[in-house]
């Protein structure tokens, strides 16, 4: 899953970065409001994490330009005002939830959780295929009663394949949701990590992640 985090704060975005990557998530950045709608416009994001109060360009505007051509990926204010006017306007030009600073990360990920819930796509913190049982709250992986010992990376590209299942998943869909824009789109990364989750991954399971010839993978 890929994070958008437009924060003018070094430090908080710096922490927000560094905790979602922690955890797995892809995540990009900006320090200001022209820099995060440009990002925005370019990449696809499942989540994008917007200050308010940002230079160059306010997190309202961003917001309400993005809602204008066409971008409905959720979005997350950050601001230090929390009267009801302010919470109001943000909603009104198509933000999808407030967070009031100082907050803690743990809020945010629930937060996060709950936003992400209300995209079809993104339904769902358990993706199931037969024994097989993702976790995306524990980041975890279950063959029955049997823990799969895979990286954040194999978790994200396993979590991509489930969530599109019978559908092709191209090499640069890959690169777009597992890894941040400063990747290597010439290197074979996403091939590396293909072949180890079939090795992590029982035989019966890991023949199911089908090679598209000059294409990609799709999960059957």
């Amino acid at each position: 899953m890929k994070i958008l985090v437009v924060e003018d704060e070094t430090k908080l975005n710096e922490n927000i970065v560094e905790e979602l990557r922690d955890r797995g998530y892809a995540v990009d950045f900006g320090f200001d409001g022209e820099d995060g709608e440009k990002l925005a416009r370019i990449n696809g994001y499942d989540l994008i994490i917007l200050d308010i109060m940002l230079p160059k360009r306010d997190g309202l505007t961003v917001c309400q330009n993005l809602r204008a051509h066409g971008i409905q990926t959720p979005v997350i204010f950050l601001t230090a005002r929390d009267t009801t006017e302010d919470k109001i306007a943000g909603l009104n030009i198509g933000g999808d939830d407030y967070l009031v600073k100082p907050f803690s990360f743990d809020e945010l990920l629930a937060r996060m959780r709950t936003v992400l819930r209300r995209t079809p796509q993104l339904t769902g913190d358990v993706l199931e295929l037969d024994d097989l049982r993702l976790d995306t709250r524990s980041q975890q992986v279950w063959i029955k009663k049997k823990k799969l010992d895979v990286t954040l990376r194999e978790f994200g590209l396993l979590e991509l394949l489930l969530r599109n299942r019978g559908a092709v998943v191209t090499r640069e869909d890959i690169l777009s949701h597992v890894w941040d824009r400063f990747h290597d789109e010439f290197s074979n990364v996403v091939n590396v990590h293909v072949k180890n989750l079939r090795k992590k991954l029982p035989k019966e399971y890991a023949q199911r992640i089908e090679t598209v010839w000059s294409k990609g993978y799709r999960l059957v």
